[in-house]
């Protein structure tokens, strides 16, 4: 199951995890995407709801919906990747709190309320896990990412905590994805094919910029790798490794 699934990770991540062979959920405010979504994947092996995950009653009535499309099935993986996309919020001194709050719902609060209410359904898996999608901004920033930033370092502090707590029931891990162009993954009205720059490229010791695939191949082996919880995933072409100064 993945929140925020209409478009971008959340789509590469539904896809993916459908294309092995998996009956998956997905969650989205958006649904345009998931309608393409649906039209795509047949219905007996996919459900698509529009929720606004940062709401605790869409949350609910989202899974009551999930329960009867379950049945006695588990879920065995939960993706939380819901949030605004776009970090920047201007100057500190005028960020109202209603935008400041929006940022935190939309990914921090959203993975709390998901989580919570996926929890019995999780449980029931011998083998179930957690991926919270975070960021490389939860450990470095731009100027002006406050309150991407603070809810992607809480959404860290969570996923140890979940780690912790729901062990050994349940493994939680995060991935930090760095610059991963999600252009070509937006539903069909905003898809795009960027055209990068050289110096784009060599940011990254890999040579090219991240894609939404990679952090759909990250969630699969998280998801297998029995032996990995409470850790925080830096999916971004080595380019926080990588000391860079201006000249």
């Amino acid at each position: 199951m993945t929140t925020g699934a209409g478009n971008g990770i959340g789509r590469a991540i539904t896809m993916h995890f459908h294309a092995l062979g998996w009956r998956v959920i997905g969650l989205d405010k958006d649904a345009e995407a998931l309608a393409e979504l649906r039209d795509t994947l047949p219905r007996e092996n996919a459900l698509f709801l529009t929720a606004d995950v940062g709401r605790e009653g869409a949350v609910g009535e989202a899974f009551a919906r999930i329960a009867e499309w379950l049945g006695e099935a588990a879920l065995d993986c939960l993706v939380n990747n819901a949030g605004i996309a776009d970090p920047y919020a201007g100057p500190l001194e005028d960020l109202d709190l209603a935008d400041w709050q929006a940022w935190i719902d939309a990914s921090l609060t959203a993975a709390f309320l998901v989580t919570r209410a996926a929890l019995p359904f999780l449980e029931r898996s011998p083998g179930a896990s957690i991926a919270n999608i975070s960021s490389t901004r939860a450990v470095m920033s731009e100027p002006d990412t406050f309150a991407y930033a603070a809810a992607k370092g809480g959404l860290d502090a969570l996923t140890h905590s979940l780690a912790v707590s729901l062990g050994p029931t349940i493994r939680a891990n995060a991935i930090r994805p760095g610059w991963i162009e999600t252009a070509p993954w937006q539903k069909k009205g905003s898809r795009s094919d960027p055209d990068h720059r050289p110096k784009d490229r060599e940011q990254h010791p890999v040579g090219r910029i991240g894609r939404p695939e990679d952090i759909a191949e990250a969630v699969a082996y998280l998801h297998e790798a029995g032996f990995v919880s409470g850790q925080h995933l830096n999916i971004d072409g080595g380019m926080t490794a990588r000391m860079i100064y201006e000249h």
